[in-house]
């Protein structure tokens, strides 16, 4: 299996390398050059197996001759023991052919953990044996820098540094990336938002001086691995309606395109997928780019669900390279364009294949927190703000398929907006129940990529 960039001009690559490499050094995200398929045959096999073996099944042919059976069998049932479900990804039935799918049952509450939990033990495997270092570096609207500081806290070959943008996150989502006292452990709050820290990290990754220098790695939604990890539990929840004998649609709450994206690859590979539905919050670029053929930066207002106030989906960037038959060309001058103009706009042919691929929607301030009253009160079941958008446009992409709307974090997460929903303040799990007692340890840094890069040279491990 070979990965090759969404721009063109980079090297072809190995599983391990995409990995570990994350951003292309042509600015583009790896893909793989081609896409496996599984047969009717062999998703109805998953019937009635464990996730851990729905998962070695589904990214086995991905990880070529990078891992042994044996190995990629031991890292998968390593990075889900933490898990606080037997299931991993259990359903919930909300209504007829309504269901959730719970996603926040790993170790920092959030669907993050399903890709990080098994990067974390990709890579500490792949330096063990190569006996490197790396400096891994991440942007984060939340939840993804808490997952990833919670899989390489403590590693002894990894210093982590993740930034996010200076009060935009919940407490909750601020205190476990800020309480961590492993000394390979850096939070640093920029003063912007999200968008910006994204820029950001791309902006490091493209000065390559800086990235040799530091041995830069990364870890967001641009990593192939990520994307990868996240396939799995498409299977898994699809395959327990019912799949391949019956269709099923997805909803997906977004803001990076990394979670639909990873649907969009299930699909690819022959699971009978009949809807994937992007669904936004009052941020709501990727539905108006998938309604209006442009993609137009419109600025972040801060929302009750943050982790979706982006404006900047790097992982649309992969649907558009398939959009435009994989011509590298097309994709690097759109990305121009939105990076110099803010805006671009999609070509008729390439329009219309995402609009045949996706569908969307979006919603505000007073349906998401509407939603989280009627879901407690019909079902009694709690929402948290992103999981609530996601079912808000599922109820509008409602039929005869099973509708299976993503769960991306628990409620405890953000109990400001559930409690002023639902008049209940959600608590923590047991495990973190002292969260709110633990020292921190943050750095405020300004919005400046001198000033990020000086930080990580001085404070990285030699």
């Amino acid at each position: 299996m070979r990965y090759i960039s969404t721009r063109g001009q980079a090297p072809i690559l190995t599983f391990e390398e995409a990995m570990m490499t994350g951003l292309a050094r042509d600015g583009g995200l790896y893909v793989p050059e081609t896409v496996p398929t599984l047969s009717a045959e062999e998703i109805a096999a998953m019937a009635g197996k464990s996730y851990e073996e729905i998962a070695f099944q589904v990214m086995r042919p991905y990880v070529g001759d990078t891992f042994t059976d044996e190995e990629f069998e031991s890292l998968i049932d390593k990075a889900y023991a933490g898990f606080g479900h037997a299931a991993r990804a259990p359903l919930v039935q909300l209504g007829p052919n309504h269901f959730l799918l719970e996603l926040f049952h790993g170790p920092t509450l959030a669907f993050k953990d399903f890709a990080m939990q098994l990067i974390g033990q990709m890579m500490q495997f792949a330096l063990g044996r190569s006996g490197k270092r790396i400096t891994i570096v991440g942007a984060t609207s939340g939840d993804t820098g808490s997952a990833a500081i919670e899989a390489f806290r403590g590693l002894s070959n990894v210093d982590v540094f993740i930034l996010f943008p200076h009060g935009r996150v919940s407490e909750v989502q601020r205190r476990q990336m800020t309480t961590p006292s492993e000394a390979n452990v850096h939070a640093l709050a920029v003063d912007g938002d999200f968008d910006d820290c994204q820029a950001a990290l791309k902006d490091m990754f493209n000065d390559f001086d800086f990235r040799e220098e530091v041995a830069l790695a990364g870890v967001n939604s641009i990593n192939w691995g990520r994307v990868l990890a996240q396939v799995v539990y498409y299977f898994s929840s699809a395959v327990s309606l019912g799949a391949p004998h019956r269709k099923v649609s997805f909803t997906v709450p977004t803001g990076n395109f990394g979670d639909i994206f990873a649907g969009y690859i299930a699909k690819k590979m022959g699971l009978p997928i009949e809807k994937l539905v992007v669904a936004t919050n009052q941020n709501d670029i990727l539905d108006r780019t998938l309604k209006t053929g442009i993609q137009k930066k419109e600025g972040v207002t801060p929302s009750i669900s943050p982790s979706m106030d982006i404006q900047v989906s790097s992982n649309f960037e992969r649907a558009l390279f398939d959009a435009y038959g994989r011509d590298g060309a097309v994709v690097t001058q759109q990305m121009e364009d939105l990076k110099s103009k803010g805006e671009f706009t999609i070509s008729q042919g390439a329009f219309d294949f995402l609009k045949a691929t996706f569908d969307s929607g979006r919603a505000s301030e007073e349906e998401t927190s509407a939603t989280i009253t009627a879901q407690r009160t019909l079902t009694g079941e709690i929402l948290c703000p992103h999981s609530a958008v996601g079912v808000k446009v599922a109820e509008e992409h409602l039929s005869d398929i099973p509708m299976i709307t993503l769960a991306t974090a628990h409620p405890a997460k953000f109990p400001a907006a559930v409690e002023a929903a639902t008049g209940i303040y959600p608590t923590l799990p047991p495990r973190m129940s002292d969260l709110f007692e633990r020292e921190e340890r943050v750095t405020r840094v300004a919005n400046d990529l001198s000033a990020l890069q000086s930080l990580i040279r001085e404070r990285r491990s030699r």
